[in-house]
């Protein structure tokens, strides 16, 4: 029967997601149970082609993405593929109607870590859609289940929290993006002289892209807004660590959060949602 091996692609979408993300992971816990296994399986498709693009060095990077992609669409077009992965993903795709378009601006972003791109500001807007506001948009597919209106709504909502999201991962990831990928993803910055200047002017657009994001997450289905709640306050509170870094010492280490701190946070956020201050 194929929904054994549908559930076995969905389990291990859930198996890369707490592999590799225990923030995501604990994220996703607080969805309503109907909506945790669509997100894992969109976070498994994302988090593969991610890898793919940074981590598989000495391998032919170029290659393996491309045949990623042609896999992608033959999973969707044929409703299944022997990467479970992709079986999972595509599942969901046709479920809630994820737009291609969607898609395929993710795998364009991802295309573009495959070479060595001076990121103006319409290029880094154009990264930031792809890598990380059309990921929210797939998201949003699942959380809205069908509701067009809602989804609409939503929709610039969704987009500001995946950027505010994306740009906290560029200022913490900088030490190995620069040093170890040679990206430099924000534009028109010398990663030599990376000033206090710089890195306010960058914290002052997260700070608005969270400000807007929040408005959206107060408006999202019960069964959706503690989970992407805990995310915001998780990555928030990443954010606050960032912004008391100077602005060299980003360049030397990694900025995380603990286990300890991620468990404290979502018992913060379970105790806000739970007494409505959401």
């Amino acid at each position: 029967m194929k929904s054994l091996f549908d559930n076995v692609s969905v389990r291990c979408s859930k198996l890369t997601t707490r592999t590799y993300s225990t923030s995501f992971s604990l994220g996703i816990y607080f969805l309503k149970n109907k909506l945790r296994n669509p997100i894992y399986s969109i976070y498994g498709f994302v988090r593969f082609a991610d890898e793919i693009v940074d981590s598989f060095e000495g391998y032919n990077k170029k290659r393996l993405l491309g045949k990623f992609k042609v896999e992608t669409y033959e999973a969707i077009e044929n409703r299944i593929s022997l990467n479970p992965i992709l079986n999972s993903f595509q599942q969901v795709v046709h479920q809630y109607n994820i737009s291609h378009d969607l898609i395929e601006t993710f795998l364009q972003s991802m295309e573009m870590d495959l070479e060595k791109v001076n990121y103006t500001s319409e290029k880094y807007n154009e990264y930031i859609l792809g890598s990380a506001e059309v990921v929210g948009l797939m998201c949003l597919h699942v959380f809205t289940e069908g509701n067009k209106n809602l989804y609409e709504e939503l929709k610039p909502f969704a987009m500001k929290l995946g950027a505010a999201f994306q740009k906290i991962n560029f200022l913490r990831d900088m030490k190995a993006d620069y040093q170890i990928l040679g990206r430099t993803y924000f534009p028109n910055v010398d990663m030599t002289r990376f000033s206090s200047f710089t890195k306010h002017k960058i914290e002052n657009e997260i700070e608005q892209d969270f400000k807007e994001a929040l408005i959206g997450i107060k408006k999202l289905p019960s069964s959706a807004k503690g989970g992407v709640y805990l995310a915001y306050v998780y990555y928030n509170s990443l954010f606050k660590k960032i912004k008391k870094v100077p602005a060299q010492k980003i360049l030397s280490e990694r900025i995380r959060i603990s286990n300890g701190e991620k468990f404290g946070l979502m018992l913060k956020s379970m105790f806000q949602y739970k007494i409505n201050l959401l």
